[in-house]
């Protein structure tokens, strides 16, 4: 399984949150707490905004540890909306093409987990990705697949749904006993921050966050010097951040899924 972290807020220097913390992301890379894979590499992935509207976009198929050119990135950019991930394969090879976050116009998104059975349902879903996307698909992993077929099912006007939809879509090309999907992911369209924590079987992947006074921080792991300070998403919840503040709601799959009613956080 994969680590990642999402930050939004007031903009500062990513190695603040990515490198320095104890416990930081590039830290887990190699020695993770909470996955059954210690060891996260098979690359890694930077997507931020700066002042444009379309994120810049880092990948590598080297490890976080030992990718000097991250390390550079984080100690010279400053952005209040960025994406890491750090990659431990579970479909598709060791490959840029295949490592997160995945980027389309001012779209960001990056996932720990896995469609279960994905090779046996990889030409269905890939069948969802819209024509004018497709050509946009690089890699072969199930996650960027999920991304560009949640384009047919509303991502521009409605993410949150849009994925509880293409889940759904996918759980009903399952046969009876298939593997389970897990998804902890991370979406950002450049404004709102979303992060959502399911699985099909009820045992998704980590995935906490915190709120401090500069912003909103998502990530498999709680990082820095007080674990205490970081809430764990429920099971089957959807959390959004934007200007106005963040919301966790429950996140139900299905064909027709929408996301239910919201609760202050």
């Amino acid at each position: 399984m994969c680590r990642l972290l999402a930050y939004l807020g007031t903009p500062l220097f990513l190695e603040d949150l990515l490198i320095r913390p104890e416990g930081s992301l590039v830290s887990q890379s190699l020695a993770a707490r909470e996955a059954r894979t210690v060891v996260n590499g098979d690359g890694c992935g930077l997507g931020w905004y700066g002042e444009r509207p379309e994120p810049g976009l880092y990948r590598g198929v080297l490890p976080a540890w030992s990718d000097a050119n991250l390390a550079s990135l984080c100690g010279q950019i400053r952005s209040g909306l960025f994406l890491a991930h750090v990659r431990a394969a579970t479909s598709g090879g060791v490959s840029t093409a295949n490592c997160h976050p995945f980027a389309l116009g001012r779209h960001l998104f990056m996932h720990n987990g896995q469609i279960g059975d994905y090779g046996r349902l990889r030409r269905q879903v890939e069948a969802m990705i819209p024509d004018a996307a497709y050509e946009s698909r690089r890699g072969t992993c199930d996650s960027e697949a999920l991304f560009l077929a949640a384009l047919a099912h509303g991502l521009e006007r409605d993410p949150a749904g849009a994925y509880a939809r293409t889940l759904g879509t996918v759980e009903a090309l399952k046969a009876e006993g298939a593997e389970p999907t897990r998804f902890a992911a991370v979406h950002t369209d450049g404004r709102r921050l979303f992060a959502f924590r399911w699985a099909s079987d009820g045992q998704p992947p980590s995935l906490y966050w915190r709120v401090e006074a500069g912003g909103v921080l998502v990530a498999s792991e709680p990082c820095g010097d007080d674990p205490s300070l970081w809430s764990a998403l429920p099971p089957g919840s959807v959390l959004e951040a934007g200007p106005e503040g963040a919301w966790l709601r429950a996140f139900e799959v299905g064909p027709q899924a929408c996301v239910r009613a919201r609760h202050a956080a």
